[in-house]
């Protein structure tokens, strides 16, 4: 698994640019209507579940694909797809389907990150996320009237978080594929 997060660093990292930039657009808007942010969500959750099914599949010679990493993406996008498709839902229903994949994100970020423990010496990263997202999945399912305002700076602030700690690793990673004779854009090095 090392090998394969190695290798499929930039994805990890794109991921993080991603969130970070729909966490910005987030908080410097925050006026946007229910309509935006559900479809800003949907690009997220997909863009997200697609990386994780491309990180899931995309691995060096001889490695089998990751189930869970490919489980992961394929809760992303149907979660996207759910709210790209149905635009009009209730802000209630936009805010369980935010809470519950935020959970399900955070609670399989820590079983990868678990898995990672004994491979690498960064996997607190990962585990630090999946408490994040596990943490906002909660807040939202418990305080759903909290506002739309206070949403989506929430939903903001937590996708800078996400993101910046999804480059950290990201960036660990990388450094790993460069130790283990991989370029700097995620691909092993041919060997002579």
């Amino acid at each position: 698994m090392q090998q394969r997060l190695s290798f499929n660093w930039t994805a990890l990292a794109l991921r993080g640019v991603v969130a970070i930039v729909f966490g910005i657009i987030a908080i410097v808007l925050p006026g946007i209507t229910l309509g935006a942010l559900i479809l800003l969500f949907a690009a997220y959750a997909l863009v997200d579940g697609v990386s994780h099914v491309i990180t899931g599949f995309r691995q060096p010679s001889g490695n089998s694909p990751d189930w869970l990493l490919i489980a992961t993406g394929v809760v992303g996008i149907a979660i996207g797809v759910v709210a790209a498709v149905l635009p009009g839902i209730t802000a209630l229903f936009l805010l369980a389907i935010i809470g519950a994949w935020a959970i399900v994100i955070g609670a399989l970020e820590i079983v990868a990150a678990y898995r990672l423990r004994k491979e690498i010496s960064g996997e607190w990263l990962l585990t630090i996320d999946g408490v994040i997202s596990i943490a906002f999945g909660i807040y939202i399912l418990v305080f759903p009237g909290a506002g739309a305002l206070a949403l989506v700076l929430l939903i903001g602030l937590y996708a800078i978080i996400s993101g910046v700690t999804l480059l950290g690793l990201a960036f660990r990673m990388r450094s790993m594929a460069d130790r283990m004779g991989g370029d700097r854009r995620g691909s092993p090095t041919p060997v002579a």
